[in-house]
């Protein structure tokens, strides 16, 4: 098992210019970190094969693992040509995990705000998710690639469905990358949900919220889930989320998953970033 950051930790300092990728390399390095998951927001690695083999080299000569390649993605389009090219897509992006040298990657299925929770909907849908995520993992394959679908966004997020499309879709390289947090933007327990989507893990996200009942209306910056409830990102082992005990479970299960950090709180990046590596660090070692 080893621990460190997603380089969506840095979005703010990417998007602004303030940081480059390769500086986020090193400084995930000379913070302790020992691996990072490549996430293009804030830059790109479309038709940027150059940058792709920088950030390879860079992260070989420090040391540095390239655990995930974390994508975006959306199979629910109206057309067969256009589910068709979302395929085409996707397989591009597994080619740039190729050349990254990564051996997991994470695609979304719909888009990130795509909200529909009834069970009927989701039941006509899944062939078609079954479908692309089957030609993906498959193409995949050829590269020793495992593919996962993340629970993140409000549609294909609850465990339920997590593991009814991880199970349905029925290949050995498919699996899930398990956010500890995310199951609260659809009100689902975060610990119980670990527990049943674990076994299937190919990776896990830590992260962590504040959580404020509806009546709150904490305003501008917080996240509505399903319910009404509103979120917001904290450093690690300050917030809401039993992280505490999902660590006691991950560690007590014997499941050997590495684990990346996905801070995403109002503090500066850098600053939340560092403490919750130490916060990660310090309580893993204490469970």
């Amino acid at each position: 098992m080893k621990i460190g950051l997603s380089t969506y930790c840095f979005f703010p300092l990417l998007s602004t210019n303030q940081m480059e990728i390769l500086d986020v390399l090193q400084w995930i390095h000379d913070q302790g970190g020992k691996l990072v998951e490549i996430v293009p927001q804030g830059f790109t690695l479309d038709n940027n094969m150059q940058l792709v083999d920088d950030i390879r080299d860079k992260a070989h000569a420090l040391g540095l693992e390239l655990a995930n390649y974390s994508v975006s993605g959306n199979f629910l389009v109206e057309t067969s040509e256009q589910f068709e090219e979302s395929i085409r897509k996707m397989k591009q992006q597994v080619d740039i995990a190729a050349r990254l040298g990564v051996k997991r990657m994470r695609h979304d299925v719909v888009d990130w705000g795509y909200k529909n929770p009834a069970i009927l909907q989701f039941d006509t849908d899944l062939p078609k998710l079954v479908q692309a995520c089957r030609q993906v993992a498959d193409y995949a394959a050829q590269f020793g690639i495992t593919t996962s679908i993340e629970n993140h966004g409000f549609y294909v997020t609850m465990s339920e469905r997590v593991l009814r499309l991880v199970q349905t879709v029925d290949r050995p390289n498919f699996k899930v990358t398990l956010d500890i947090g995310n199951f609260l933007c659809v009100d689902e327990d975060p610990a119980s949900a670990v527990k049943r989507c674990l076994p299937y893990a190919s990776i896990v996200h830590l992260k962590d919220f504040y959580i404020r009942p509806s009546v709150y209306n904490p305003g501008e910056g917080w996240l509505e889930t399903l319910s009404g409830k509103f979120l917001r990102g904290s450093i690690f082992g300050q917030g809401d989320v039993a992280v505490r005990e999902i660590l006691g479970y991950i560690k007590q299960s014997g499941y050997d998953l590495d684990m990346v950090i996905e801070f995403e709180g109002f503090e500066n990046s850098l600053l939340g970033s560092k403490r919750s590596l130490d916060n990660v660090n310090r309580i893993w070692d204490e469970v």
